[in-house]
């Protein structure tokens, strides 16, 4: 469940989760994702994500699973 931060329903917390599934709409990859609080959290990072399927954020540690994969 992601939390959300108090005073914005529209936002998210960053870093609320350590997991986190993306779809092919999401790409490209950043952590922290469009929609999270900025300002504190980490600098903006994209990541690789299509080749593996999985990428792991250097700054959190956050894993980004891609739910609609291609083969």
């Amino acid at each position: 469940m992601v939390e959300r931060t108090v005073g914005r329903a529209d936002l998210v917390a960053p870093n609320a989760e350590n997991r986190y599934r993306v779809t092919q709409a999401d790409l490209p990859l950043c952590c922290p994702m469009p929609g999270m609080y900025l300002w504190n959290s980490h600098p903006r990072v994209y990541l690789p994500i299509e080749a593996t399927g999985e990428a792991i954020c250097p700054y959190c540690g956050a894993i980004y699973v891609l739910e609609d994969a291609t083969p």
